[in-house]
């Protein structure tokens, strides 16, 4: 039943529920987002049938419609699953099985793929074996659920001027091919409307683009050399038989399909498998009389985890500095591709769409989209690659690029969630580190004049919280984000500044040890000259007599007198320096 109370379409009479284990249970069938099937045969495992088996089931189990939605995925976990049974028989005595695992044969594999990089491989395999029933508890457990940091991300954000010359190449390519397209829709428009002479040049070029705008192949005759050659007639007219002389005129090329890939990129901040799979938007005329379009563009995120793949983004074609303009563009000079497409693969909705030079096998991989004829769809990674080297640049420009839009221009998060974005992108950028140094600095110096114009921060409670750090003079929330933030992001106060911090909570078992430092610092004034005491302990003194202030003088009595010699010895060790932070 629907969300609106319609009954869902039913399955074909002949529908099965896929088998993601064969009956024997030794090959997995991995079905991704798409329906289609890869095989993972586990009986080439060198490790015994059990051990198979077992590796086999805990595989299958993720290889399901709320698993693993790509092959790229389980493709990745099997070759760590492979290098694991090979570690596992090259063992002085190999398990026969999961539960045959000893603490020594996980601690060996741990030592042998942390030191070759492997963190990957742990990770992977480790959340795959704690899924098995009989490795629940006990000392391999303990072993396996060892937690190992993530690698630190190398990748950096580009420079402003490193990623506009990026942006400019795109933009250069892109805008050429948009122009070459729409000048050869409108010779199209006007041939079509009769506006030529027969059999002039102009009309040869029109019926030449009306035959590659149905999907059809320019008139080509056999030569002497047994080679296919484009006939005299549209050779001559369209100025020559190659690409650009023919079927660009319509149609994008690989390196064309991948500007518009960079300029989705700058403009929205979509990695490149969002772009790869991008959708047709629909288009929604503007309520208002002028008729904008705008634009609703689904967005597919696998990674997100199920019931979180989908999402949608409105964006407003109105002028050609807005968001929209691109996707009209986009729209623009894939038009004719697209028709030719729904006529040979109705509900094919891609949007980015080029031609190749000839018709090409279908790919092995199986995450893409499978080429229409000599059309395909999306970009990846190869393609990405040579349109950099072609126009000068370093590698893909995807990774840094997405950096660069999410981390540094936006600041904020685009398709994942605020941790994602923090730990990710914005913590290890050193473009945002160093643009932050002031920020931080500000923020320290604000920090402190409020502490020395404030008298007390702390908070009051009448009992501790466990869930609270214990300070030297008081307890605290959120030791990580400290208003006096140092430039390594640690905590960059004094225990003395607790009492001047909001996240310092001060309760009665702090009341003795405050109450004697109160004291020690009235003693130091006398030994001390002036303005030594008053730039050293002015303010912290201060600070401890609003403090009896607040809590009165009879419980401040109590607390002398409730002064143990640990509170001594601490805040000895706190006024000699011992507990300098």
């Amino acid at each position: 039943m629907s969300p609106r109370g319609r009954r869902a379409t039913l399955p074909q009479a002949d529908h099965h529920r896929p088998e993601f284990l064969a009956p024997h249970g030794l090959v997995v069938h991995h079905y991704n987002q798409d329906g289609r099937v890869k095989d993972y045969d586990f009986s080439t495992l060198p490790v015994a049938a059990p051990m198979q088996r077992s590796l086999a089931t805990l595989f299958a189990a993720r290889c399901t419609p709320h698993g693993w939605a790509a092959h790229v995925t389980s493709r990745n976990y099997w070759i760590h699953v492979t290098q694991f049974a090979k570690f596992l028989v090259e063992q002085e005595y190999p398990p026969h099985d999961l539960d045959a695992l000893t603490v020594g044969i996980v601690r060996r594999w741990r030592t042998s793929v942390l030191t070759t990089g492997g963190k990957p491989a742990w990770r992977m395999i480790t959340r795959l074996l704690l899924h098995d029933a009989r490795l629940q508890t006990g000392p391999v457990v303990d072993e396996l659920a060892r937690r190992v940091a993530r690698p630190k991300s190398t990748v950096q954000s580009y420079s402003n001027a490193e990623f506009d010359q990026i942006k400019l190449a795109a933009q250069r390519r892109f805008r050429t091919a948009l122009r070459r397209i729409e000048d050869n829709a409108r010779h199209l428009q006007r041939w079509r409307e009769g506006a030529f002479a027969e059999d002039g040049q102009d009309w040869v070029i029109g019926e030449a683009l009306d035959i590659l705008a149905r999907g059809e192949d320019l008139p080509r005759y056999v030569d002497k050399n047994g080679r296919k050659t484009l006939v005299v007639k549209y050779r001559k007219a369209l100025g020559g038989a190659g690409a650009e002389a023919t079927w660009q005129r319509l149609f994008l090329s690989r390196m064309e399909a991948v500007a518009v890939g960079v300029l989705l990129l700058a403009e929205y901040g979509w990695n490149l498998s969002v772009i790869d799979r991008a959708e047709v938007p629909q288009a929604s005329p503007d309520p208002g009389e002028d008729g904008h379009p705008t634009y609703r563009i689904p967005l597919n995120k696998p990674r997100r985890g199920a019931g979180h793949h989908h999402e949608t983004r409105n964006v407003t074609d109105d002028g050609a500095a807005s968001q929209g303009r691109l996707i009209t563009q986009a729209l623009h000079a894939t038009r004719f591709a697209r028709a030719i497409i729904e006529d040979l693969a109705p509900g094919t909705n891609r949007l980015v769409v080029w031609q190749a030079i000839r018709v090409s096998r279908e790919s092995m991989d199986q995450d893409r989209h499978p080429p229409v004829g000599r059309f395909h769809f999306g970009i990846d990674t190869a393609a990405a690659r040579t349109w950099a080297r072609a126009e000068g640049l370093g590698g893909s420009p995807f990774r840094r690029g997405r950096r660069t839009v999410i981390a540094v221009d936006r600041r904020e998060p685009g398709q994942h969630s605020q941790g994602t974005h923090d730990r990710q992108y914005v913590l290890v950028d050193k473009r945002v580190q160093a643009d932050a140094v002031e920020v931080i600095a500000a923020g320290a110096q604000d920090a402190a004049n409020r502490a020395r114009e404030a008298i007390l921060v702390a908070e009051l409670r009448d009992k501790p919280n466990p869930r609270d750090t214990e300070t030297a003079t008081a307890d605290c929330v959120d030791y990580d984000n400290s208003p006096f933030l140092a430039l390594d992001g640690r905590c960059g106060a004094s225990f003395l500044m607790c009492l001047a911090c909001a996240n310092a909570r001060v309760h009665p078992g702090h009341h003795p040890r405050l109450a004697h430092l109160h004291l020690a610092l009235a003693n130091l004034r006398s030994a001390l000259p002036s303005a030594v005491w008053e730039a050293d302990w002015g303010d912290a003194h201060t600070r401890l007599a609003d403090l009896k202030t607040k809590l009165g003088d009879g419980v401040w009595a109590q607390a002398l007198s409730r002064v143990t010699d640990v509170d001594r010895d601490l805040i000895n060790h706190l006024l000699t320096g011992v507990l300098d932070t």
